[in-house]
C-alpha cells in the first residue's frame, strides 16, 4: 500500500474508533473523557445529539486558534467531521448497558481502544485535532508546560460539564491517569514516517 494511502487509511479508521470509544465510555454510565463531559451537558440543555455538540465545540475550539497562531491540517479537518459523524452511530449501535460487570469492561476497553485511536491518528503526521491544537498553542503562548496547559484545560471543561449535567465518575478520572501512557506505548507501532514532500 503506498504511504500516502496508508496515512489517509490510518487517518479515518483512528478517528472511528476513537468515537467509538468515546460511545463505550458515555454507554457504560460511570463518567466520560474529559471534553465528553462538556459535550454531555450541553446536549442535555440544547436537546442536540453529541455529535453535533462535539461538532460545535471543535469550531469554537478552532476559532480559539486564530490569535495562538495554530496551523490546522486534513487531519485536524477530518479530526472534527469523522468523529462527530460516527460517534452518533456507534451510540445508535451500542445499547444502553446494564450490570456493573458489563459497564466496567465497556469503560476499561474504551479508555485502551481511545488511546490506541489517538496513537492512530497522531501517528500519520496530518495535524492535530482542534482540543490538541489548543492545548500546544496555549502551552506556546503562555511558556507553560504542555501538561499543564492540558491540565487547565481539562478541568475547566469537566466543571463547566459537570455543571451543566455532564457525567462525571471514575471512568473520566481513570482515563485523565491513563490515557497518556497508553498513547506513548501504542505511538511507536502506528507512527508512520514521512519525506519531506509528504509533510
Amino acid at each position: 500500500m503506498p504511504r500516502r494511502t496508508r496515512r489517509l487509511a490510518q487517518l479515518v479508521l483512528g478517528l472511528v474508533a476513537y468515537a467509538c470509544s468515546m460511545a463505550l465510555m458515555l454507554r457504560s454510565s460511570l463518567g466520560a473523557m474529559p471534553w465528553d463531559v462538556l459535550h454531555q451537558g450541553l446536549a442535555l440543555h440544547t436537546g442536540l445529539s453529541i455529535g453535533t455538540t462535539t461538532v460545535i465545540v471543535a469550531v469554537v475550539v478552532l476559532l480559539a486558534w486564530i490569535p495562538l497562531h495554530e496551523r490546522p491540517g486534513i487531519g485536524t479537518v477530518a479530526n472534527v467531521v469523522v468523529i462527530a459523524v460516527s460517534v452518533d452511530l456507534w451510540l445508535a449501535l451500542i445499547p444502553e448497558l446494564d450490570g456493573w460487570t458489563l459497564r466496567i469492561a465497556c469503560a476499561v476497553t474504551g479508555i485502551v481502544l481511545n488511546a490506541a485511536a489517538t496513537a492512530a491518528y497522531v501517528g500519520v503526521g496530518l495535524g492535530p485535532g482542534p482540543r490538541d491544537g489548543l492545548m500546544t498553542g496555549l502551552s506556546q503562548r503562555f511558556g507553560v508546560s504542555v501538561r499543564w496547559a492540558r491540565t487547565a484545560i481539562e478541568v475547566t471543561v469537566v466543571l463547566s460539564g459537570w455543571l451543566l449535567g455532564g457525567t462525571f465518575g471514575p471512568i473520566t478520572i481513570a482515563y485523565a491517569l491513563a490515557v497518556g501512557p497508553l498513547v506513548q506505548l501504542f505511538l511507536p507501532w502506528c507512527s508512520v514516517r514521512t519525506g519531506p514532500a509528504e509533510r
